[in-house]
Parts: structure tokens; C-alpha cells; sequence
């Protein structure tokens, strides 16, 4: 049964300045709120990378490929590229630095990520993606069309599904779903586009971990296990292993054209969000 007073703290929402906007939490494995349109396909940006990597991880489970793999430039693996620690800059071919010196944001690393996979596959990462995650968990509007790094296509819906497995993993074991929310290369500083500087600057495996980085785009109440990802089309998806509770919110309006708004409402909704789960446990 939908919780009521949480659905009418989502409505905050409705005041955003967004054409569209869709809104969910997730507590253990049940959708416990949801607010605006539902149904509506947004470009999700960059929480693509969580979804793509996933995938990845399913192909590392079944013996495709694995994660100390050489891939990109030399001393680098597929755990580098999925971890922004292999040297390649935001959206360049060409490394700009050694592997594991900085964590540079790069939809390059996942994008060559992707591409290992499906070559040792032999199909196209596109059918992967969609046989690895899509299909086994209905997510039936979800469509990759381009970039793994940025071009999958959802509703809120599907992402609600995604973030039930995020919480309670069957796609992959738990021991990796672990490996892949806990830092890797810890001692990495580094830059969250659009964010700030961090030193350190955690990040999982295609997941980027909250840590103690401030400010940030999470709550101020979220713990520092929380991982997740937002999205540069206006797209944010957290999840806190704490309290076992997912936050999404689908938005398409392009984030650097609401920065400063995003950066208030985004830490305030998901810090309500936090006070609703803590006040029911």
C-alpha cells in the first residue's frame, strides 16, 4: 500500500522548473510512493552508467569477461574503466594521464567497458544490455539508443524495478553487487562534473559513492554507503544501504540549465526522504 505521507512529500516536485517530472522511492523490494509521469520515457544521462555496468557485471558472473582484464591503455583494466581510473578524460580516446592516478569522469571508460563485452560476447552491447537486465527485470520501455555511458531511455517504472534489484540483488550475487558499491582505488582525488573537487573522490564500479563529499547532490542525511548517480538530462538515482531505500527522480530539463536549483531541491527532497525512513523504522 502506497504511504501517503510520503506521497505528499513528493509533490514538492510540482514546484520544479521541468516540463515533465516522475518521482519513486523504493523501500526494501516495494515501491512505496511515486509521484507525476510515471509512464513518460525521459533520456536518463548518466544514471546510464550504473545500468550499463550492471550488465557488465552480469558478463563478468557468467565468465565473459573479468574484471582484471587488460582493456584501454597499457596497466589499465575493465575494473579501471568502470571505476574512472583508467587516465582517459571525459570524452576523449586518448589517455590523459597513467591508470590509477586521478578518478577522471570519462563516459570513454565505460564506453570502451561496454564495448569488451561485447566483443567477447559477440553481439551488440545494445542486446546485452537488454538480455542481461532489461528482459529478467521487466523493464519493458527501456531502450539503450547510442552511448552506454549516456543513452538509455526509461520511465520511471522501469528505474523503479532497477532500483528493487540495486537493493536486493538476483542479476548478480551479493558478494559482487558488494564489490561494486565498495570503493575501488580508494586514494583517488578527483572532480564530480558539475559538483566539486574531492579529495578523496570514491567511486564503486559505475556507481559513484557519496562518501563525505560536500556538497553533493544527495542529502545531507544520507549516509556515506549511499551510491548512485545523476544525470546531465536533469536525471538523479540514489541508493542508501542503510536504510534500505531508493530515491529516484526523472526530470527533462537539462541540469546545467537548473544547476543551482537542482543542487538545493535534489539534497532537500532526498533529505525528507531520509527523515520519512528513519521516522517509520
Amino acid at each position: 500500500m502506497p504511504d501517503t505521507d510520503l506521497a505528499q512529500r513528493l509533490r514538492i516536485v510540482d514546484q520544479w522548473p521541468v516540463d515533465h517530472v516522475a518521482v519513486g522511492v523504493v523501500r526494501d523490494s516495494t515501491v512505496v510512493a511515486t509521484h507525476g509521469e510515471i509512464a513518460h520515457v525521459f533520456r536518463l544521462a548518466s544514471i546510464s552508467k550504473m545500468i550499463s555496468a550492471w550488465a557488465i557485471l552480469v558478463a563478468v558472473e557468467e565468465g565473459t569477461v573479468a574484471l582484471d582484464d587488460p582493456v584501454g591503455p597499457p596497466g589499465a583494466t575493465l575494473r579501471h574503466l568502470l571505476a574512472h581510473a583508467a587516465g582517459y578524460g571525459f570524452d576523449t580516446d586518448v589517455p590523459i594521464t597513467r591508470p590509477e592516478r586521478n578518478r577522471i569522469y570519462s563516459n570513454t571508460g565505460i564506453e570502451m567497458a561496454a564495448d569488451h563485452v561485447a566483443q567477447r560476447a559477440g553481439i551488440p552491447f545494445a542486446d546485452y544490455l537488454r538480455e542481461a537486465v532489461f528482459a529478467p527485470l521487466d523493464m519493458v520501455r527501456s531502450e539503450l539508443r547510442g552511448s552506454p555511458a549516456h543513452a538509455v531511455h526509461s520511465d520511471l517504472s522501469d528505474l523503479l524495478s532497477f532500483a528493487r534489484e540495486l537493493i536486493a540483488p538476483r542479476l548478480i550475487s551479493r558478494d559482487m553487487a558488494t564489490q561494486a558499491t565498495t570503493v575501488q582505488f580508494p586514494s583517488l582525488n578527483g572532480v564530480v562534473p558539475g559538483i566539486g573537487s574531492f579529495r578523496p573522490n570514491p567511486w564503486g564500479l559505475g556507481v559513484e559513492i557519496r562518501g563525505e563529499k560536500s556538497p553533493h547532490w544527495t542529502g545531507t542525511r544520507n549516509s556515506p554507503r549511499t551510491f548512485g548517480h545523476f544525470g546531465g538530462s536533469g536525471t538523479m538515482m540514489w541508493v542508501d544501504p542503510t536504510i534500505h531505500v531508493a530515491l529516484i527522480a526523472l526530470t527533462d530539463r537539462a541540469f546545467d540549465q537548473w544547476s543551482d536549483i537542482a543542487l538545493r531541491e535534489w539534497p532537500a527532497l532526498s533529505d525528507d526522504v531520509v527523515d520519512w525512513a528513519q521516522s517509520i523504522s
